[in-house]
Formats: structure tokens, C-alpha cells, sequence
């Protein structure tokens, strides 16, 4: 196991001034980030960076009407950084960009090379869990989840502590520059997430990282449903909430229908494809994006079963973090590692591992790989902040 650590930002204030904050404090992550996106969106389409930012503006509008607190948030962003709204703007859409109907019409028109509608190059490969108190031996409510994505982003993942009341305090995982992915509040709320993939139509919806900050903001377990069922998506993803009061809720969110889930006899965790039903603009010809997910879920399940026997929170880390260590499958599997047989731009990896005890709000997270490194807990209890549980 290695010793290596995830950095951590801590940001308050008005959003413009906590964007500000948080440029400042990441501003070489996200010139990275900048760096490996260019390359990568060049890589699989031909197009400039530019091009990916002109394509981004389609979402500015739409965004600043749902949540103009969160453009003046990327705003702040871009000028603590050194860089352009549209840039922050296209790493928070990265996925919506390419599975944009009229980019895909884009990339033909401009001789894009063959293996760019290899849906490994944009959906998240991720597994998630809840375990609630029925399921862990030590009574606790656990959640998190294995977070795959390009190996090439590695180095901008941070931690992101989001103070600003009267909304209840958010720590994240995130690539540096985005104003949301996956993570918990100050109000016992979680949300893990999962791409799911397919292609829709050419209506302009909400980028994912907009619509999971709004779960975050979240004050109340309804609230956060509420946000899932009530907004429209520009593209499919999985959304496993979880509760400090041991509730957990499993939602497939497309443009289209959703579909949900719940636990069995308190465990749930759900992977990349379709677990509820297939959406029918899928259904005459879908398969798996991620065919390993159909490995992922099963083993992951099977894993974390053994909670059960557990009788003390550091027994169901340990298990956990086993479980979520598995590597049948290899590179593939619920742990990733680069497949070499790719090209580099191309490798993907486990890139944290996290494990969130919403029992007493500690906070674990790998900095990379499960496998290689230990759950490290984060210098911040989820509920120092308001709304906390009594």
C-alpha cells in the first residue's frame, strides 16, 4: 500500500468568491485538466479545443437560468485560474459535449477516426453502494463507491469542502474545476453516481455536474428526489442516494423515462448498465456499454454482504474496502487498472475509492486504486455544517 494523499480544498462565501477561491487553490489542476482534455477530445474527434468550447456555450444559457449562482460559481473559477468561463464550463459538460447529438454530427463532418463511438471514451465506469443499518453488523449507514474514469485526469481529482449557508455544506470528489460530481452534506445526504450511455435526441438539457451539486444542496432526503425527478438531463446517468436516517433510493435518470430501485435486505449497488429497465429509446438494440459492469455489481454485492458479520466501524472499512479491491476481471473489474493494450490517452483507472459513514459523518477516501492504498479519512466530519442531524 502506498502513502500518497488526494488534495483538499476548502472554500466559503458568495458564489463568485468561493469560485474565486477555488481557481486560486486548483489552478494547476485545472491547467492540467485543460491540458488532458484537448488532447483527448483531439485524440477522439479531430476537433480543436475551440471547437469543444463553442460547443459548451450551447449549455451557458440553460445553466445560468437553473442555477445562475453556479455560473457565477464557474466564474469565479475561471478568473482564479487564469482561464475562460467556456473552459470551466467544458470540463463540467466533458460528457454531455461528446454525447451531444450534433457533436457526434460534428465529428462525422470532420473525418472523426472510427473508435471515437466507443462509449468506454465517455461513460463513467463506476460502481456504487449503500449498505444500511440492516446490512452492516455494527448497525452504521454506509455509502460510496469506485470512481473510473480516464487514468489521464489522475492528478486534478481533489477534495472540495463547499461552505455556504444557509445551504448545508457539501464535501466532493471531483476534477478540478467542477461544481459537482459525487459526495455527501452537512445534512446527512448522499449522492453516488454512475454513467449509464445511450444516445437520445437533440433537446438541451442540464449537464450532470449542475443537476448533482443541486442533490447536494439538498436539505432533506425529498429534496434531493425531488431534483433527480423533476430535472431534465442531457444525458443518462445513475443517481444512488443515501441517508443518515437509513434510507437509500436508486434512480436511472435519462432525458426520457427514469427508473428506480431499491435495497434487498439493505444492501444496493448499481454499476453502468441498465439495472431497472431499458430506456425505450435504447431497447431494439442495447447493450451494456461497460460490459464489465455486469461483472462489477455481482461481485461488489457478494462483498459487501460480509458486512454483516462486521462489529465495529473499522471491521466494515476494512470490508468495504476488500470488497471494492476486487480484481476478477483484470484490468477490468470493480477495481480498474490501464489496459496498456490501449493507447495511453485511452487508459482508465479506479481513480478513488470512497466509503462515507453517514452514521457519524467520517469521510474515507483512496487516493487512487483501492487496492494500493488504504481509506484515508478526510480532515472534515460531514456534519459540521448547518442542518446537521441532532
Amino acid at each position: 500500500m502506498t502513502a500518497a494523499t488526494i488534495p483538499t480544498v476548502e472554500i466559503s462565501g458568495p458564489p463568485a468568491e468561493r469560485g474565486r477561491q477555488y481557481g486560486e487553490a486548483a489552478r494547476d489542476s485545472i491547467g492540467r485538466a485543460l491540458a488532458y482534455y484537448e488532447e483527448a477530445f483531439g485524440e477522439s474527434s479531430g476537433l480543436t479545443w475551440d471547437q469543444v468550447t463553442a460547443r459548451a456555450e450551447r449549455w451557458l444559457e440553460p445553466v445560468r437560468a437553473y442555477a445562475p449562482e453556479l455560473v457565477e460559481e464557474m466564474g469565479g473559477i475561471a478568473e482564479g485560474a487564469g482561464v475562460g468561463l467556456l473552459d470551466v464550463l467544458a470540463l463540467n459538460a466533458r460528457g454531455e459535449i461528446i454525447y451531444d447529438q450534433t457533436f457526434a454530427r460534428m465529428r462525422a463532418r470532420t473525418d472523426a477516426v472510427a473508435d471515437v463511438t466507443d462509449d468506454r471514451e465517455v461513460t463513467d465506469g463506476c460502481t456504487s453502494f449503500a449498505v444500511l443499518g440492516e446490512a452492516s453488523g455494527d448497525g452504521h449507514v454506509y455509502c460510496g463507491q469506485n470512481w473510473d474514469w480516464r487514468a489521464g485526469v489522475a492528478d486534478t481529482v481533489l477534495m472540495l469542502r463547499i461552505v455556504q449557508p444557509p445551504h448545508p455544506t457539501v464535501i466532493m470528489q471531483v476534477e478540478a474545476g467542477q461544481v459537482g460530481r459525487q459526495g455527501a452534506n452537512s445534512a446527512g445526504i448522499a449522492l453516488n453516481a454512475n454513467g449509464l450511455g445511450g444516445r437520445f435526441d437533440d433537446a438541451v438539457g442540464l449537464p450532470q455536474t449542475v443537476i448533482r451539486r443541486r442533490v447536494l444542496d439538498s436539505v432533506s432526503i425529498s429534496d434531493a428526489v425531488d431534483v433527480l425527478c423533476r430535472t431534465r438531463g442531457h444525458i443518462a446517468s445513475n443517481a444512488l442516494l443515501t441517508c443518515r436516517e437509513g434510507f437509500a433510493l436508486d434512480l436511472e435518470t435519462t432525458p426520457g423515462a427514469h427508473g428506480w430501485m431499491y435495497p434487498t435486505r439493505g444492501l444496493l449497488v448499481h454499476g453502468n448498465h441498465y439495472q431497472t429497465t431499458v430506456p425505450v429509446q435504447l431497447a431494439a438494440r442495447y447493450r451494456p456499454e461497460s460490459s464489465d459492469s455486469l461483472i462489477r455489481v455481482p461481485r461488489a454485492e457478494a462483498g459487501l454482504r460480509l458486512l454483516r458479520e462486521a462489529g465495529a466501524p473499522d471491521e466494515s472499512r476494512k470490508l468495504i474496502h476488500q470488497a471494492m479491491s476486487d480484481h476478477l476481471g483484470h484490468p477490468e473489474g470493480l477495481c480498474t487498472h490501464p489496459d496498456t493494450r490501449q493507447p495511453e490517452v485511452k487508459w482508465w483507472t479506479t481513480l478513488l475509492s470512497s466509503c462515507v459513514d453517514l452514521t457519524t459523518g467520517d469521510y474515507h477516501v483512496t487516493p487512487g486504486t483501492p487496492c494500493d492504498h488504504e481509506y484515508q479519512q478526510l480532515p472534515w466530519n460531514l456534519y459540521d455544517g448547518p442542518h446537521a442531524p441532532n
